[in-house]
């Protein structure tokens, strides 16, 4: 069963309002009514009023709603006294923020921006052409603006006529555009134009009306490799450039150098397949770089070539001498005013002798702008000269300085360095030792060893700890350290124990090795040949 409604109680700031102000004493001045702003909380509804069509009473929080209710009118009612006794004293209650804001009226809405046509499409072009379409390419606007970019139209005309031709149903989104449906050998002028909510832009026309036909061939320039980077000649040399290109028909090829028209001093010669440029004597002048344009019908194509006469610099500027010390002159000097059109690479400075008046060369390619001259003679007067260098050679004048680096006399008294006195005495040392060997009775054999130390060690030879001496069988040698003994024709007895022993003042070394003399034994069959 549904529960009863739950009773609805008065607010207290109502019955506060409906109350009779008592009678103020005589002292007071009477109290001043309410301002109109409380009026509206007095007046609301009360709280309980909302969970009247709640759920039935047995639930919990349909008894919470009366609880809560009271609290917040208990708290207006004791607010009303208080605005009560300041408007009494004179003070204005001030406005809630809410009711403030609740006042001011609604601010009109900020109307859209008016739309705006996007700038003209730049760089109308043929992309392609033949007997019956036509190809046209461009690029997008510079300035599109809020109102967007909503397509393309591309209108045509035939030449001699004023009405445009809309060559397609709906806008294109894209760059590039092909005409179809055409009349073979019609002249036509072209116009792109930019569409938007702001309406249509200014038209971006082709510079020259397009010949509707076949085209056996675009127009290709072939650059050489050597001339795709700065082609460099030498004043007074010939130049003679061949460019070949592609195009059928015979393209139109034109030149221009540095946007203007060419010398008559270079002679161009056109031909079906190639450009040629001749320039007999070569000139600082002809430097700059050359356009080749090649042109069949509508389509083109271009080439730069760069081309840089240079010549042997000027001589360089107010070359000065800075100081003079001891056996040492300094020089300073500017760069050429004319580095004949090229990077200067370095500098020559020779000096020369005021007695002799004959120039040599103490620099060669030097990079700096200061130099330091050495190893002067005294006595002697110098001047000096400085040549520029590039690419080319060495300027053909100089600049000489107008000072004189004189190198003054002076005594001098030359000392010998004193060098310390080196121990170089040693006790000997055998550096390779000896050997163990074998020899073949009757042929002559040579024992070697190296030994050093200093003084030079006396050498001495043993066979079996027995000095050899002077027997003429052996021969003894030892030059620069290399000790030889040489046994000549040895037989069956002289092997045995070979000692070699070095000494000096510092002391001895011997080294030894083992001699094996060995008798060569026929068999019995070669005796009785012998025989």
């Amino acid at each position: 069963m549904p529960g009863k409604p739950a009773p609805i109680k008065k607010s207290p700031a109502k019955k506060a309002a409906n109350k009779k102000p008592e009678p103020a004493p005589e002292s007071e001045p009477p109290p001043v009514e309410a301002a109109p702003v409380d009026a509206p909380p007095a007046d609301a509804p009360p709280a309980e009023a909302a969970p009247a069509d709640a759920p039935p009473a047995e639930t919990g929080p349909v008894e919470a709603g009366p609880a809560e209710g009271e609290a917040a009118p208990a708290a207006e009612g004791l607010a009303a006294p208080a605005m009560d006794l300041l408007t009494a004293e004179g003070v204005t209650p001030a406005v809630p923020a809410e009711a403030a804001l609740m006042e001011e009226p609604p601010k009109a809405p900020t109307p859209p921006p008016p739309a705006v046509p996007t700038s003209a499409p730049l760089d109308v072009s043929v992309e392609d052409v033949n007997d019956s379409s036509l190809t046209v390419k461009w690029k997008t606007p510079e300035t599109i603006g809020d109102s967007g970019l909503d397509g393309y139209l591309v209108e045509y005309r035939k030449d001699g006529t004023t009405d445009w031709v809309v060559a397609q149903e709906e806008l294109s989104q894209n760059n590039l555009y092909c005409i179809k449906n055409l009349t073979s050998c019609d002249v036509l002028h072209v116009r792109v134009v930019a569409v938007n909510r702001g309406g249509r832009s200014e038209p971006g026309s082709l510079a020259e009306p397009v010949l509707i036909r076949e085209i056996g061939e675009r127009p290709k320039i072939r650059v050489p490799r050597h001339l795709k980077s700065c082609f460099i000649k030498q004043v007074g040399e010939q130049i003679n450039l061949v460019i070949p290109f592609l195009g059928k028909p015979k393209p139109v090829v034109s030149w221009l150098k540095d946007g203007q028209s060419v010398d008559t001093r270079v002679n161009i010669r056109n031909s079906h397949k190639d450009s040629i440029i001749f320039i007999r004597s070569a000139q600082r002048e002809d430097s700059g770089i050359y356009e080749m344009t090649v042109k069949v019908d509508s389509f083109e194509d271009k080439a730069t070539i760069a081309l840089q006469i240079v010549d042997r610099p000027g001589s360089p500027a107010d070359v000065k001498l800075v100081d003079t010390w001891g056996f040492n002159a300094a020089l300073e000097w500017t760069p050429p005013k004319d580095n004949g059109n090229t990077e200067i690479t370095g500098y020559t400075i020779q000096k020369a002798d005021r007695k002799t008046g004959v120039w040599f060369s103490v620099l060669e390619n030097y990079h700096r702008l200061t130099a330091t001259i050495t190893d002067l003679i005294m006595g002697n007067s110098y001047s000096f000269r400085v040549f520029a260098e590039n690419q080319v050679g060495v300027s053909e004048t100089s600049a000489v300085t107008k000072g004189v680096a004189t190198i003054q006399k002076t005594g001098i008294v030359y000392k010998p360095p004193e060098y310390p006195e080196r121990d170089y005495s040693e006790a000997p040392r055998f550096t390779t030792p000896l050997a163990d060997r074998a020899a073949t009775v009757g042929y002559t054999t040579k024992l070697l060893c190296s030994v050093r130390g200093c003084p030079t060690p006396k050498i001495e030879w043993l066979k079996n700890k027995v000095i050899i001496g002077d027997d003429p069988k052996y021969r003894q040698n030892s030059t620069q350290g290399i000790c030889s003994l040489e046994i000549r024709k040895p037989c069956c007895f002289d092997g045995g124990v070979y000692t070699c022993r070095a000494k000096n003042e510092q002391g001895e070394a011997a080294v030894s090795c083992k001699l094996q003399v060995k008798q060569v034994i026929l068999p019995v069959a070669d005796n009785e040949k012998g025989k």
